[in-house]
């Protein structure tokens, strides 16, 4: 296993959360196969995150939002060594824009944490959300919530926000582990999948809006 990234994502030292599987025989595990195969394929990403005909979108979207979590999650993994609280005292992603957090049970106002704090409790935060059947149901057939969409969107825009802190702070390391291309192709599908759907604010977009235009134009 030479290439350095892989060896990050697979050191023991590292936890990263388990992944939410997609049970087998279930329909969200058949979309989940789907999706793969498209980018196996070396399909267009633009094309790749389009809904396939028949298929529900929030189904579709469930799908797309655990796997994104499941990358995210990894990237930063692989640069998490360096993201310290002395390093990143602000969750921020340069001098215009720091994000604060914000939750339902110890975080009720915006608070200004460390970055490495931020990515913890969001992380814990998604997967919370990813495993609760009331909002992302594993049975075909159980309906989603009404507010299914509303819960994705600040998934995705809190997903966003570490795309956004690696490229503007970390993105040295990213390139010191040879996994820049991976780390791009990451983002492109995400920006593609958010964009189509519009699952997220433009604003929120803002602060990678020129790198974006590079990569995805």
């Amino acid at each position: 296993m030479s290439n350095p990234f892989l060896k990050q994502v697979f050191n023991k030292d590292k936890t990263f959360r388990p992944k939410r599987k997609f049970e087998p025989g279930t329909q969200r595990f058949e979309l989940h196969k789907k999706a793969q195969a498209s980018l196996n394929a070396g399909l267009d990403l633009k094309l790749a995150v389009q809904l396939p005909a028949g298929e529900e979108l929030n189904d579709w979207v469930a799908v797309h939002v655990v796997d994104f979590f499941n990358r995210v999650n990894l990237i930063y993994g692989t640069i998490s060594d360096g993201c310290t609280e002395r390093s990143c005292p602000i969750m921020s992603g340069g001098p215009k824009y720091e994000y604060r957090w914000q939750d339902e049970h110890r975080f009720r106002r915006p608070t200004a944490l460390s970055a490495p704090r931020y990515m913890d409790l969001l992380m814990d935060w998604i997967e919370v959300q990813i495993n609760n059947e009331d909002v992302f149901p594993t049975n075909v057939g159980t309906p989603f919530p009404k507010n299914f969409l509303q819960v994705v969107k600040k998934i995705l825009s809190r997903l966003f926000r570490v795309f956004v802190h690696v490229y503007i702070h970390h993105f040295d390391r990213i390139a010191q582990l040879g996994s820049e291309a991976h780390v791009n192709t990451c983002y492109k599908h995400f920006y593609y999948f958010v964009t189509e759907f519009g699952l997220i604010d433009t604003k929120e977009l803002e602060p990678l809006k020129e790198m974006t235009a590079r990569m995805c134009h």
